[in-house]
């Protein structure tokens, strides 16, 4: 009878713990104005040369949103406000349902080594916002040959 032994993923806890805490905090903070929120949903990936995070920002344009990165830390973080023009046009209209409006979302992650923040690239494809983030160079794994003598 073989056994299968499954070991803990820190990095998977950590990460769930960080999505909870971001959903929390930006629907709280939606919470106090009256904002629609979006809470996007990331992917995170780590290879030897970087970390990619993709974020499913449906519906977002790329000028709305802002990426920074400080101490380890990386930021996402948008905002769109209702179009005044369309509010002036539709001013005698009864509306039935009027869900559309100011929308934002703030998210914040933590990487477990430094990156080259200068080096970074960002893109966006299809409502899916892609950043990679080149490992700094003191991070990545070095190979060391054995002489033969």
């Amino acid at each position: 009878m073989s056994r299968i032994i499954r070991y803990a993923n820190p990095w998977s806890e950590w990460a769930t713990l960080n999505r909870a805490l971001n959903r929390w905090a930006t629907e709280a903070a939606g919470a106090q104005n009256g904002d629609q929120v979006d809470v996007p949903s990331l992917d995170v990936a780590e290879s030897p040369e970087q970390y990619t995070i993709k974020a499913a920002l449906p519906g977002w344009k790329p000028e709305d949103v802002d990426i920074t990165f400080e101490k380890g830390v990386v930021t996402l973080k948008g905002e769109v406000k209702t179009e005044e023009a369309n509010e002036k046009t539709e001013e005698n209209a009864k509306y039935h349902f009027k869900e559309i409006r100011k929308a934002s979302f703030y998210r914040q992650l933590s990487l477990p080594s430094e990156v080259e923040a200068e080096k970074a690239n960002a893109a966006f494809e299809n409502g899916v916002l892609t950043l990679n983030l080149p490992k700094a160079e003191v991070i990545k794994p070095k190979q060391i040959k054995i002489a033969v003598k």
